[in-house]
């Protein structure tokens, strides 16, 4: 466990092994309700394994391309594009025929069934459902104001995970190769449902031993 007891981070949709890997090591998970929405990173967007490689799932918004920044808690869907089936479709061709699919598909298609109407609700639904299914205490609170900087005891990681680099530059993920449902070749960081579908309750295990600067547990191999 982090010698920080908490940290602020930004809510994500269907979040890495990055993000998990700080859920594990920290008390407490503030997740920033109160800051502007920025494209083009984890907020909205997922990466999956196909067949064909890594594909990015991205959850179209209304409000994102503003001239005027919006808070992230009024950040719309937009459900005119048929996102929901592009991605449940990726998300079935890929992971149909792993070994924990059919015990986790059915809360996960119910939340795309309910078609939040905000991205912050959607990505709160997905978190719980993985809080669910890895068995982990919800440690998530989101923030009442907005706080341009924080102090010790508190990690302010907001805007540090991010597509743009790689997890090697930041000190939470150590990647812990697993079996996955394409090829020989390891793809860390990818969302948690890789690690879910792939693995089931093995899959805490992982994460646990993906923090980085850990002792003996990261040598574990699946």
């Amino acid at each position: 466990m982090s010698e920080n007891n908490t940290i602020v981070v930004e809510i994500q949709y269907l979040p890495g092994l990055e993000f998990w890997t700080c859920y594990e090591n920290f008390e407490t998970i503030l997740l920033e309700k109160h800051e502007h929405f920025q494209k083009q990173t984890f907020r909205n967007r997922c990466q999956i394994l196909t067949a064909q490689g890594v594909d990015t799932l991205v959850v179209p918004v209304l409000d994102g391309r503003s001239k005027h920044k919006t808070l992230i808690q009024d950040v719309k869907i937009d459900y005119h594009q048929p996102w929901i089936k592009r991605h449940w479709g990726a998300i079935e061709a890929a992971y149909r025929k792993t070994p924990f699919f059919e015990y986790f598909e059915e809360k996960f298609r119910k939340v795309y069934e309910q078609k939040p109407d905000f991205l912050y609700d959607l990505n709160r639904q997905m978190l719980t459902v993985c809080q669910e299914f890895l068995r982990v205490p919800d440690k998530c609170k989101d923030t009442e104001t907005y706080n341009l900087d924080y102090e010790w005891p508190i990690m302010d990681a907001r805007g540090l995970i991010s597509p743009k680099k790689g997890p090697e530059e930041r000190g939470f993920y150590q990647p812990i190769p697993y079996r996955q449902n394409f090829g020989e070749q390891f793809f860390p960081n990818l969302s948690i449902l890789d690690l879910l579908f792939c693995q089931g309750n093995k899959a805490r295990s992982i994460l646990k031993a993906s923090i980085k600067n850990t002792s003996t547990e990261n040598t574990l191999t699946v």
